[in-house]
């Protein structure tokens, strides 16, 4: 959660103005103070105890100090419970994992439950009740009504702070729920705290007090084991969604999108290293792809370069540990850091680098998580090269080394689908056959066959280039399929190269006699041109419209020249 400068200075405002002047003026005028400082002590200590191990549930954080606030509301009045409350903020520092840049919390926190101390305290004060009181009826009523306000206005405060930071609060959360539960379930041990300490003294605060602490604690270590398992669960399911990904762009883009949801980073990186260079193959930075390129020296004596070099994950919490070393993409403001290298095939590829602003914001248990998350990255994008030379290797011809009949197919359904969503304007085809080509065989053999298919493929690629796409149909037929060229333009091209191929000796070998020897022989090809949508706006028809064109108005018309298809 993110606040603007004015924001955290609005919340310093607030505590500077109302806590020390606030806290002396109740001081003054506070109608019951502490006389039994030895007993107020003890429950002191327990209060910090308390607040000392916080547990998690569905998310949310439960520091259980209030059911000794209580106790010690109902003995000692406002004033103790304030000092007390204040006091247990100490723990809090560290919970929230609080740094210079972030002390705006602490500020906010602690102007909130010094005004939850001082309104819930006035409210039940108010409504009669008498500090110190033993009578049953009132410290079960009281009692619950300070604890329930307490509650309640705390969540009226959270609410307004981040209303007030248009971060569209809702007051009836799963917080709420959580907190009330845990409140009716420590309710009772406050209230019993105060009136067993009343009769048996301090040894109460120790009977009741430690059995409840050791419930705490457990069911902090049960919470923290429920959410490693939790993240385990979503690093294995990260995982098969890694490797349901066909493409290695998809691999990358996904891995730091859900890394960034996973944990509370704000950049990651991804370096590669390929023939002893480095290089930014990803980064992601507050949420936002970004093109990073940093020279190789700077990566290779980096914390980048060392862990690349040593092989093992690193933490670190803040950034005077790493800052000797800093990568020269991290930004100023980074603190937490957790750097992994990428293994493939037992050789270390690369080295992820995760970054948060916060100080110890990664957990030890989650390098672990992430050097795991690495291997699956690394398998699946092994996987995806694997796939992408199959999918290459079926849609190219083995004897030309252009794109085959399938590939053809697909482009072609993609070109008329830019065509038809207007991204495109025109798309146009041109369908080749080598004229006489079976003559050439029986005369020169197969392979001489083979050869000047190679050489023919050759020259349509030379001469297309960049500007569309070559494949061949089958046999010795070829297609060039030219987006947003017009017939014109399309005719223009066919004709060139038809006179390109009439004008260019293939030398072959003439290998079905006695004695081999070269021979150099000329070929020609005719050729068809249809255009969408002027002809067309179907992939097929086109193709047909184009093999039309070529046995009508080219083969039957004596070959060796180009036909335009004619509705």
């Amino acid at each position: 959660m993110n606040f603007s400068k004015k924001a955290q200075r609005i919340m310093f405002a607030l505590w500077l103005l109302f806590v020390p002047a606030g806290t002396l003026l109740v001081y003054l005028y506070s109608p019951t103070k502490p006389g039994d400082w030895e007993g107020y002590g003890a429950f002191l200590l327990l209060a910090l105890l308390s607040s000392i191990f916080p547990f998690f549930i569905a998310g949310t954080t439960f520091i259980l100090v209030i059911w000794v606030q209580i106790a010690i509301f109902l003995k000692y009045g406002i004033l103790a419970e304030l000092i007390s409350m204040q006091i247990c903020m100490i723990p809090l520092v560290y919970h929230l994992k609080i740094s210079r840049d972030t002390l705006f919390k602490y500020f906010y926190n602690s102007f909130m439950f010094f005004s939850l101390s001082i309104l819930s305290g006035s409210l039940v004060i108010y409504l009669g009740y008498e500090t110190g009181s033993i009578m049953l009826k009132d410290v079960i009523v009281y009692g619950s009504i300070f604890a329930i306000s307490y509650l309640i206005i705390n969540h009226l405060f959270l609410f307004m702070r981040e209303y007030l930071c248009d971060m569209n609060p809702v007051f009836f959360s799963k917080d709420l729920y959580w907190e009330f539960a845990c409140l009716f379930i420590t309710l009772p041990f406050g209230l019993g705290l105060y009136l067993f300490e009343n009769t048996t003294g301090t040894t109460a605060l120790w009977l009741l007090g430690l059995p409840l602490l050791s419930i705490t604690l457990l069911i902090r270590m049960y919470s923290d084991s429920e959410k490693v398992n939790a993240d385990l669960n979503e690093a294995s399911e990260f995982g098969h969604q890694l490797a349901d990904r066909m493409t290695t762009n998809e691999i990358l883009d996904m891995f730091l999108k859900r890394l960034s949801n996973m944990f509370p980073l704000n950049a990651g990186y991804i370096v590669d290293n390929i023939e002893d260079n480095f290089f930014i193959l990803r980064a992601r930075e507050d949420g936002q792809n970004k093109e990073l390129e940093y020279g190789h020296e700077d990566i290779k004596y980096s914390l980048a370069g060392k862990v690349y070099e040593k092989g093992e994950p690193i933490l670190y919490n803040k950034q005077t540990e790493w800052n000797h070393m800093r990568p020269p993409f991290l930004a100023d403001d980074m603190e937490s850091v957790m750097c992994v290298p990428i293994y493939r095939n037992q050789k270390i590829e690369g080295v992820l680098i995760l970054a948060a602003r916060d100080k110890f914001a990664f957990e030890p248990y989650q390098l672990k998580i992430i050097h795991l998350l690495c291997s699956y990255f690394a398998v699946s994008l092994e996987k995806a090269r694997y796939v992408r030379e199959a999918v290459e290797k079926s849609e190219i011809c083995e004897l030309t080394k252009i794109y085959n009949y399938r590939y053809l197919d697909k482009q072609l359904k993609s070109d008329i689908s830019k065509l038809n969503s207007g991204a495109y304007r025109t798309v146009s085809l041109i369908m080749m056959d080598i004229d006489k080509f079976k003559g050439v065989n029986d005369t020169y053999g197969h392979h001489s066959g083979n050869i000047i298919l190679q050489e023919f493929a050759n020259i349509i690629k030379q001469e297309i280039g960049s500007n569309g796409t070559v494949g061949r149909y089958g046999g010795e037929e070829f297609v060039v399929l030219l987006p947003n060229y017009s017939k014109l333009q399309a005719m223009n091209v066919a004709e060139q190269l038809r006179r390109k191929i009439e004008q260019t000796p293939f030398i072959v070998p003439l290998d079905l006699g006695e004695i081999t020897r070269d021979e150099i022989i000329f070929i020609t090809a005719s050729i068809g041109v249809s255009t969408a949508p002027e002809d067309s706006d179907e992939g097929m028809s086109l193709l047909r419209n184009a093999d039309r064109a070529l046995y009508i108005g080219a083969k039957q018309a004596g070959r060796n020249r180009v036909a335009e298809y004619v509705k």
